[in-house]
């Protein structure tokens, strides 16, 4: 019989006790799938029989699973055969026909998820990538006594569903969650220690997400993503005041089944202030009216996208009618016919020299600003213009106020002087 020893870094020490969930996040080179690696082959080698799953959202190939690194770890361990480990094209066998198997959880439906029943181990990798659909399939299937839920995985937004489930908000029952980085790993390779100080040199907007574990603020390639690291860097993201004396605007987005999202701006002399950011997802008209009322934006006149003269399907109202009878001043711009999407990116690429946000308020859209980016073709490696995915709302809007924007005239002294004044910290 075996006696299998394995050297633990100290942040992973409290996920060797037993827990329905089990989840480690962090940046690069933190040891996350070293670790539930090793521990999969200590739990095949105590548990004969255990059948487990080795999950991620997209499995194309196996190449793209954790099996290298599983064949790896039973090299680096010598176990073979005479242990019970046998290593076949599509699965590895484990003592007492136990099984580890490899699957996209998007090849499963309903009915095939039934298929992991029986199993007692689902270590999910990459689980910023699963979907709330994925995420419902799997956590009642792996159901067996003492099963485990596994999850490892590099944040990327808080709205990602592995992050709700296990960092936002009260956790499940029986949850254990640690957070690791490279500098809690002691076998941190020279060569990732090179690697990583070449990115905070040259990277320092991606290094908080690549190496340290937070948040993404700038998808790498985004449209905007260099926009906003100079903003950033000429501190024109802090905080901000809105000019009394100045006219309010609200540019909009219209979600019928998806995201409505609004951007609060002054135009003051050659510059745009954007003062708030709001977005919900499929709730009703009223409600988006009522927070411009309840921020204090009654006044506001609201900017609309061309779909802003199309009929509500249920009042057969336009749209730009139910806001002006609200009692808001409407203009609906019109549209910019063929390549519109990219037009807006463009025209706000060359305002955004000139454009000042509120930092807290504005958390969220600067967040989809920072994540809008193309959708590419791999095969044909072409590109098809923007992805439609969550920050396409919040981009659509904010290009709308850059079409909008129409430089005024040369302001009044006073007028010029009270807009210096706003508050910029």
């Amino acid at each position: 019989m075996s006696v299998l020893q394995i050297e633990t870094a100290s942040v992973f020490q409290s996920l060797l006790a037993p827990a329905r969930y089990k989840a480690a996040h962090g940046g690069r080179g933190s040891g996350k799938s070293h670790f539930f690696g090793g521990l999969l082959i200590e739990d095949s080698l105590a548990e004969r029989g255990l059948r487990s799953v080795c999950i991620r959202e997209v499995q194309k190939s196996l190449k793209e699973s954790a099996k290298r690194l599983l064949e790896d770890k039973l090299a680096q361990y010598r176990l073979g055969e005479a242990d019970g480990f046998k290593v076949f094209r599509e699965v590895i066998e484990t003592p007492g026909d136990g099984v580890i198997a490899f699957q996209g959880m998007q090849d499963h439906t309903a009915e095939s998820i039934k298929s992991l029943e029986g199993f007692g181990r689902a270590w999910v990798e990459e689980a910023q990538t699963l979907s709330t659909t994925s995420l419902a399939l799997l956590r009642p299937t792996i159901r067996a006594p003492g099963s485990e839920l596994w999850f490892s995985w590099n944040p990327r937004r808080k709205a990602d569903p592995v992050d709700v489930m296990l960092r936002s908000g009260e956790l499940p029952t029986a949850a254990t969650v640690v957070r690791a980085n490279w500098s809690d790993n002691p076998w941190f390779p020279v060569e990732l220690e090179q690697e990583r100080k070449d990115c905070l040199r040259t990277n320092p907007d991606q290094y908080p997400h690549i190496w340290e574990g937070d948040y993404a603020s700038v998808l790498s390639g985004a449209y905007y993503a260099g926009s906003l690291a100079q903003a950033r860097a000429d501190r024109r993201i802090g905080k901000l005041s809105l000019d009394p004396l100045m006219p309010i605007k609200a540019f909009w987005d219209i979600g019928i089944r998806d995201a409505t999202s609004i951007w609060i701006a002054q135009f003051i002399g050659h510059e745009i202030r954007v003062v708030d950011y709001y977005e919900a997802v499929r709730q009703p008209l009223a409600i988006h009216l009522e927070w411009l009322r309840t921020k204090g934006y009654a006044a506001a006149t609201c900017y609309l996208p061309h779909d802003g003269n199309r009929e509500d399907a249920v009042t057969a109202v336009r749209f730009e009618d139910h806001i002006r009878q609200a009692g808001f001043a409407v203009q609906t711009i019109p549209n910019q016919g063929k390549g519109a999407a990219l037009k807006r990116v463009e025209a706000g690429r060359r305002l955004f020299p000139s454009i000042w946000f509120d930092a807290d308020r504005c958390a969220a859209g600067l967040d989809a600003l920072g994540w809008y980016h193309e959708k590419y073709d791999e095969a044909r490696n072409i590109g098809l213009g923007p992805d439609h995915d969550w920050s396409s709302h919040g981009a659509d809007a904010f290009g709308l106020m850059c079409v909008a924007h129409e430089v005024p005239g040369k302001l009044p002294a006073n007028t010029r002087a009270k807009a210096l004044a706003l508050s910029i910290v």
